[in-house]
């Protein structure tokens, strides 16, 4: 409600749906949002999609008793079973991504490599505290490749890079964007 900013959080997509005005935007979403608690716990929307879509986990449980024990499903994803195939697709994807690199000899090193043969920096420059634009930068491709190629994980580089957790998740943002570009 305009309290804090999180990287993860893309307020302006949610509110333009409620209104061209932030203000107008954040009070319609707010009645929005206590007319959905007015509602109660709604069955769509508890438990993982697919285990949902089947009938629950009794329903599962027969399932699995007819001979087909194995299930896609995750409790952290609420929707249909066609979107919940889709997202475990996308995430498959990355996995498979990741395990392709690390075939391939990818790691932290080699990726610290290739940042600094793209910004011509060393490696002191990439770990070293300070705000130089092309340090910071490199530090941000850095953390967007360790993070969403390699698979490590927010603290670990945080620790690696004597950062903070949130300050890695922006960094990791950035990274994205230079990627991108």
């Amino acid at each position: 409600m305009g309290s804090q900013n999180r990287a993860w959080q893309d307020v302006s997509y949610v509110l333009c749906y409620f209104d061209e005005t932030t203000g107008s935007a954040r009070r319609r979403y707010c009645a929005y949002v206590m007319e959905g608690v007015g509602q109660g716990r709604r069955p769509e929307l508890v438990g993982g999609g697919l285990i949902r879509s089947l009938g629950g986990w009794s329903a599962l449980k027969k399932i699995r008793l007819g001979g087909h024990d194995r299930r896609k499903g995750d409790e952290r994803i609420l929707g249909d079973s066609d979107f919940v195939l889709a997202i475990l697709a996308e995430a498959n994807e990355q996995l498979d991504r990741f395990y392709e690199l690390q075939s391939r000899g990818y790691d932290l090193k080699k990726v610290e490599q290739r940042v600094m043969e793209t910004f011509e920096i060393n490696r002191d420059e990439i770990y070293a505290k300070g705000r130089r634009r092309s340090q910071v930068e490199a530090r941000s491709l850095l953390c967007y490749w360790a993070v969403r190629l390699l698979g490590l994980t927010a603290t670990d580089l945080a620790n690696r890079l004597s950062m903070t957790q949130p300050a890695i998740g922006y960094a990791v943002s950035r990274g994205e964007q230079l990627a991108k570009n």
